[in-house]
């Protein structure tokens, strides 16, 4: 069976025009990824409460990408036949269980299992709504420009706002470890209802074709040029899980800070970097976009080595976002790479692989320099992390210019 975009074929009734549509799902994309990165600067708070070391905290944060990469692989692709917006409303109930969790069960074993809960909430979200907008901005007649826009900062722009918004209530809040699910939980019933009324824009047929879980397809022609792609996309979600997860006991650390607000901060100023360079250089050709990206990423790495070692928050912050402008950059273009060497059918089995590899850069990494915070100081375990993420980035991104 083959699914297709079909706005024609949605109802009138009861239904929000497609322009009204594009900007709920904007909205609840965005809201349900910050969602997933709220917990962030909130860390530091558990740990102090409840005396656990740092690597239980990377457990905590490794579940979420442990729950994503499940989720994509059994259910990343099942919107083509069940339908773009019951997906999206899944995954809104998902994390609505996710943020009930939070609530009723705050110890480790209940943070892992909440964490790993919307992480399946998140796999299920990302293709699916990433399509949906595509298809709600054409049926909408937007350009292509404004949509891949509002695409982006929904996803990394989202992400961003997580955290900052999670140390903001932090610090203000007499009851920082309750406010920010009340709040996401009430946002997540309130869209739920929304996106009930956004028209579909699958046209779904009668006899579903049996399930199966997402398949992954290495290229034969461009194995190289994936395996490339593939250790770019793992450093570059590397840096992206240690700045998520540790981003508190690295500023406690190295600077002696215990501000929640900061702990917020130092990964929205990394997304949101990685935003706005994917949108600045969007239109340069794939090849300019790399070297922008090794030497962006390269410069902001070492910046956060030199900070570690002169105890510099200013230019923590700042390496932070140049080696975020120039991840976001390189992530984009392992994409453009894979999706220019797979097999046009199998085009999305091959993305399907490198977002898989991606997650796992998200979840090993981060356990590992968790684990060498035990052995080694901070700032030996921080500019050792910068030196291997650098290499990385130097390498996969000279392959990928030579293919």
């Amino acid at each position: 069976m083959t699914t297709t975009a079909a706005p024609a074929q949605t109802p009138a009734t009861a239904r929000l025009p497609h322009g009204a549509g594009f900007w709920i799902i904007a909205v609840a994309f965005g809201t349900e990824l910050a969602f997933c990165a709220v917990p962030t600067p909130l860390y530091a708070i558990y740990q102090q409460r409840d005396g656990f070391p740092t690597i239980v905290v990377t457990m905590i944060f490794a579940a979420y990408a442990v729950g994503v990469m499940l989720s994509l692989y059994l259910a990343g692709h099942v919107s083509d036949w069940l339908g773009r917006r019951r997906v999206i409303l899944g995954s809104l109930l998902i994390n609505l269980l996710a943020a009930i969790l939070f609530l009723v069960r705050n110890d480790v074993v209940g943070l892992i299992v909440a964490r790993l809960v919307s992480g399946l909430g998140i796999g299920i979200l990302t293709a699916t709504a990433t399509a949906y907008l595509s298809e709600l901005g054409t049926a909408a007649h937007h350009a292509k420009g404004r949509v891949a826009l509002v695409s982006t900062f929904a996803n990394l722009g989202g992400i961003g706002l997580g955290p900052l918004i999670g140390g903001l209530i932090a610090t203000w809040s007499t009851r920082p470890l309750v406010a920010p699910y009340v709040a996401f939980a009430a946002l997540l019933v309130v869209e739920g209802i929304l996106v009930a009324f956004v028209p579909e824009t699958v046209e779904r047929s009668e006899e579903r074709p049996a399930y199966r879980p997402q398949r992954v397809a290495v290229p034969t022609a461009g194995r190289g040029a994936f395996w490339a792609a593939g250790a770019a996309a793992f450093g570059a979600f590397a840096v992206f899980g240690t700045f998520m997860g540790l981003s508190s006991t690295f500023l406690v650390g190295l600077l002696g800070l215990h501000a929640h607000l900061l702990a917020g901060l130092a990964p929205f100023v990394v997304f949101m970097a990685a935003a706005l360079a994917q949108i600045v250089t969007v239109r340069l050709a794939i090849r300019l976009q790399i070297r922008h990206a090794i030497a962006l990423a390269a410069l902001g790495l070492v910046s956060i080595g030199a900070a570690a070692v002169g105890a510099s928050l200013p230019l923590f912050l700042i390496g932070g976002g140049v080696a975020g402008a120039g991840i976001g950059i390189l992530f984009r273009a392992a994409l453009g790479t894979v999706a220019a060497v797979a097999d046009a059918e199998r085009r999305g089995e091959a993305l399907a692989g490198i977002f898989l590899i991606a997650y796992a850069g998200m979840t090993v990494p981060p356990l590992l320099t968790a684990a060498a915070l035990r052995i080694w100081p901070t700032v030996a375990v921080l500019v050792g992390l910068v030196t291997v993420a650098a290499i990385l980035v130097a390498i996969s991104g000279s392959r990928m210019l030579r293919l």
